[in-house]
C-alpha cells in the first residue's frame, strides 16, 4: 500500500462525517442515500433521508408504492426521475428475490444505477474493489495528478477508475477507501479555495506543488440556457378550494400538482386576473419564467377536465418546487 493510501485512510478515520446511511446494516438504505446524494448535497438530503425510509422501509414496501405518496416523499428534491427509476428497480428486485446484486456489474444493470452509484453500493456494502469517480473525485486526483480531460465525459473517469483499481484494492478496505475520497473532495478540496494545509494528500499533489489548484479539473465550457416563459394562475371556488393541474404523461414532473395556466382554463378570464409577480427558477437545462396572477374566487365551481382538481389542502398533494414556493410567498391569495 502506497503512502498516501494510508494517509488517506488514516485522515478518515480521524475525522468521521455522521451520516445516518453510514454503517447502515441495510444495503437498502445505502442504495436509497445513494440515488438521493445524485447531484444533490449531504445535507439536503437528509431529512428526505429518514422521511423516505419512515415511508418506506422495505424494498418490498417501495416497490408496492402508488405514485401520490412516492412523489410526496420525494417532493422538493428534483430530478424525478430518480425516484421513479428506485421503484422501477426495486420491482425488479423483488421480482429476482427481494436482495439487492451484490456487485457493481450487476447493479448496473438495474435502472437508475450507472457506474459510479454501483461502485458505491458494492464497495460500501460488499467489499467489493471497485472504485467511485464523481465530481468530487475527479477534483482531488485532476488536481494530484495534474490530469486534463473533461470529466463529465465517460473516458477520462473511466480511465481515472483503472488508475484508483489497484489502490483500492491494496487498501483492504474498498467502502472505507471511496468514502474518504468522496469525503476529501467535499470537505477539503473544494472547487473553490481548497483547504490544502488540510490535506493528507498534499505532499503528493502536484497542482499545489505548482499553485495551480484553480485549473484542475478544466472548467466545462459554459452554454447559454434556453428560456421557457409561462404563467402560473391561483384561482379559488367559493369554499376556498385552490385549482390545480396534474403534468400529463411522461414528462419530467409526471403526476405532480402544479398551479394552472391561464389559456389551459377556457372558464379563467384574462381581463379579470390581476399580477402579482415573477416566478424564477433554474434547472439543469433550462431557466423558468412564470408571471404569477390572481383571479377573483369563482362563486359557482365549473366542473374541470380531467388533470384538474379543486383541492382543500394543497400541502397533501406532491407539488413542483414553482407551486410550493408561489403559494408560500402568497399565502392570502
Amino acid at each position: 500500500m502506497e503512502r498516501w493510501v494510508a494517509d488517506l485512510l488514516a485522515w478518515f478515520h480521524a475525522n468521521p462525517r455522521p451520516m445516518p446511511w453510514r454503517g447502515h446494516p441495510d444495503p437498502y438504505a445505502v442504495w436509497v442515500s445513494e440515488i438521493m446524494l445524485q447531484q444533490t448535497q449531504v445535507d439536503t438530503v437528509r431529512p428526505y433521508f429518514a422521511r423516505f425510509l419512515a415511508a418506506f422501509p422495505t424494498v418490498q414496501a417501495l416497490a408496492a408504492a402508488d405514485d401520490e405518496p412516492l412523489l410526496k416523499a420525494w417532493e422538493g428534491l428534483g430530478y424525478y426521475t430518480r425516484v421513479r427509476n428506485l421503484r422501477k428497480a426495486a420491482r425488479l428486485v423483488v421480482g429476482q428475490g427481494g436482495s439487492l446484486p451484490r456487485t457493481a456489474a450487476a447493479l448496473r444493470a438495474l435502472p437508475g444505477i450507472g457506474d459510479y452509484t454501483a461502485a458505491a453500493i458494492a464497495s460500501i456494502c460488499f467489499r467489493e474493489p471497485v472504485p467511485v469517480v464523481d465530481g468530487n473525485v475527479a477534483r482531488v486526483f485532476a488536481r494530484r495528478n495534474l490530469l486534463g480531460g473533461d470529466f463529465r465525459k465517460p473516458a477520462p473517469r473511466r480511465a481515472l477508475a483503472a488508475w484508483l483499481t489497484p489502490h483500492i484494492v491494496a487498501s483492504g478496505d474498498p467502502g472505507a477507501f471511496n468514502q474518504a475520497m468522496m469525503d476529501l473532495g467535499a470537505r477539503v478540496c473544494t472547487p473553490h479555495a481548497p483547504a490544502c494545509l488540510l490535506c493528507p494528500l498534499r505532499p503528493d499533489c502536484r497542482a499545489a506543488a505548482e499553485g495551480r489548484q484553480a485549473d484542475f479539473p478544466e472548467p466545462p465550457p459554459r452554454k447559454a440556457l434556453p428560456e421557457r416563459k409561462g404563467d402560473a394562475l391561483i384561482l379559488r371556488d367559493a369554499q376556498g378550494r385552490l385549482l390545480l393541474a396534474c403534468h400529463p404523461g411522461e414528462r419530467l414532473l409526471a403526476g405532480f400538482w402544479e398551479l394552472p395556466a391561464l389559456a389551459a382554463l377556457p372558464f379563467a378570464r384574462p381581463g379579470r386576473t390581476r399580477r402579482l409577480g415573477v416566478y424564477r427558477q433554474t434547472f439543469s437545462h433550462f431557466r423558468l419564467t412564470l408571471s404569477v396572477r390572481a383571479a377573483p374566487p369563482l362563486a359557482d365551481a365549473p366542473s374541470l377536465p380531467e388533470g384538474f382538481c379543486w383541492c382543500a389542502d394543497p400541502a397533501a398533494l406532491p407539488l413542483t418546487t414553482a407551486t410550493r414556493k408561489i403559494l408560500a410567498a402568497f399565502p392570502s391569495e
